[in-house]
């Protein structure tokens, strides 16, 4: 994409410009886009701040996807359904398969595979690319995935999720000896495109616009000179549970990102959603995921 800037955006900075001129484009978009080295002004590299004039051409390498899209369908991705009533479902999301696609040709994830054999869910959910989806999983995370099917569901449902009344446990394997029964709860803020901190005081807090969030070490097993955890966090944010440890000193094993070690045998963060459980107008419903094979060789093989 070739644009020449026109005399309204003279002296305007080229993220601006870049929001104003591009669709999809937006101010975190503009701003990886720049550092990425996808856009250039006459030919070259440029800084997000850079001043525009008058004539500049301003090139793209290549272009955003839309903010939203409908998942493909696709049985690429083999569901394996733990519940299932006319209202909701519950899978076993493996560690490695995205939740959710990240661009409109994108199906290997479970919301293809969901939209696939629940073709209902289409028009259901935060977003398109999200059918019917209640909360997310990293795409390391393994474990427990609630969807609604129904848009009357999932109202019902994200009423009790932010309510907290939906039991979200996982467990996890980290480094040390973790402390438990114990509640981690700094709040969070975004660090930067790929990670969160945790805040340490107030102050931090409202600085960096950090969200409330709460992590309860509900138990915890010495295993070698490591630790399986069971934690509890009903309204998980992105990445809490693993911020969370890492900032008490017991980084997840594998969590590379977030200081964790790494351990022969597994290729991602030691973080399993194990169960939910929650009280619907139409069901109780309470439904456990068996610990990956991953993580269960690890536990196989320490000592306790």
């Amino acid at each position: 994409m070739r644009l020449l800037v026109e005399p309204e955006f003279d002296g305007r900075r080229l993220d601006h410009f870049l929001v104003a001129r591009v669709p999809h484009m937006s101010r975190a978009r503009a701003k990886r886009f720049v550092a990425e080295g996808w856009v250039r002004v006459n030919g070259r590299r440029a800084r997000k701040a850079r001043l525009l004039r008058t004539g500049d051409l301003v090139s793209l390498q290549r272009t955003p996807p839309p903010v939203d899209f409908a998942a493909r369908p696709s049985g690429a991705v083999t569901l394996t359904v733990l519940y299932e009533d006319a209202h909701c479902v519950v899978v076993d999301k493996p560690a490695g398969v995205p939740t959710h696609p990240l661009r409109p040709d994108e199906t290997g994830t479970v919301a293809s595979a969901l939209v696939h054999r629940y073709p209902e869910m289409a028009s259901v959910g935060y977003r398109r690319r999200e059918p019917g989806i209640l909360h997310r999983l990293d795409t390391g995370t393994s474990g427990v995935l609630l969807a609604a099917r129904t848009a009357a569901a999932f109202e019902t449902l994200r009423a009790l999720l932010r309510a907290g009344r939906i039991d979200k446990r996982y467990q996890l394997l980290c480094d040390g000896h973790a402390p438990a029964p114990e509640v981690v709860s700094f709040p969070l803020a975004r660090r930067d495109a790929q990670r969160v901190r945790a805040c340490r005081d107030a102050a931090e807090a409202a600085r960096l616009g950090g969200q409330d969030a709460r992590t309860e070490l509900v138990r915890a097993t010495p295993v070698g000179p490591y630790s399986f955890v069971e934690a509890r966090a009903s309204s998980a944010r992105r990445h809490q549970v693993r911020v969370h440890l890492a900032a008490i000193g017991h980084p997840l094993l594998g969590d590379l990102l977030y200081g964790g070690p790494a351990v022969a045998g597994l290729e991602r963060h030691a973080l399993h959603a194990s169960s939910l459980a929650f009280e619907a107008p139409w069901a109780s419903v309470e439904v456990a995921a068996p610990l990956a094979a991953d993580l269960a060789a690890i536990l196989a093989r320490e000592p306790r």
